[in-house]
């Protein structure tokens, strides 16, 4: 079924917790949709970037599009239903989804193309943990967290970061006055800060890659 652009500004209008949209789905990337003409970022996951490149065995593998890949396959000749449960700065609905029985975060996060959000759900938290175990998907080598992959190559136009902690060595700096200092995002996340605005303990510009003043925010750099 294909929604109408009226439909779709009176869906993104109504309560978030309420609505479903359903109908053949195309993947954007490892975690995102196009439904039927409605963008749809999956609830609780975030997968690598398309152009992000992960390690293993010594060798460069191209994470972000075996990621899309995947979720392509997973909706292909499906009706997927997704389920509201916000809605991003950029417009998107944020959504679980399921193409038949099947969980389409959680298959990502099985398929180990994705790692769970714990800061907005708990959903996904035993999926990552078993294919961490597993060494399955990004799992199987070293990657970048997609947030820290973003905050440290963003889109152009918008502000460049300072020098990335990967590019060079760098002296990490002093806490501030709080004692907060996280090296990075996931650091952030596990410590149940994030996301970090501006002027809070723990935020560095060098975590904000679109420089809006908050910093660790994986629903928004795209």
């Amino acid at each position: 079924m294909r929604l109408t652009i009226t439909a779709a500004f009176l869906l993104l209008a109504l309560p978030a917790s309420a609505q479903q949209v359903s109908g053949p789905a195309r993947a954007a990337d490892g975690d995102s949709l196009d439904l039927s003409g409605i963008s749809v970022r999956l609830f609780g996951v975030d997968a690598p970037e398309l152009a992000q490149s992960c390690e293993r065995g010594g060798a460069s593998w191209a994470c972000g599009k075996q990621a899309a890949s995947k979720l392509a396959s997973l909706v292909a000749g499906k009706s997927v239903m997704c389920e509201q449960k916000d809605i991003d700065d950029y417009g998107r609905i944020v959504a679980t989804c399921r193409a038949g029985p099947v969980d389409l975060g959680g298959a990502m996060v099985d398929a180990g193309l994705a790692v769970a959000l714990p800061h907005f759900s708990d959903r996904y938290v035993a999926s990552e943990a078993r294919a961490r175990a597993t060494g399955i998907g990004v799992w199987a080598g070293t990657f970048q967290m997609p947030a820290d992959y973003r905050a440290a190559h963003p889109r152009p136009g918008r502000r460049a970061l300072a020098p990335s902690r990967d590019a060079a060595p760098v002296r990490a700096p002093s806490p501030g006055p709080s004692g907060a200092y996280f090296r990075n995002c996931k650091e952030a996340w596990a410590a149940g800060a994030a996301p970090l605005r501006r002027g809070h303990p723990g935020y560095r510009p060098e975590m904000d890659g679109d420089g809006d003043g908050i910093a660790c925010e994986p629903y928004r750099r795209r």
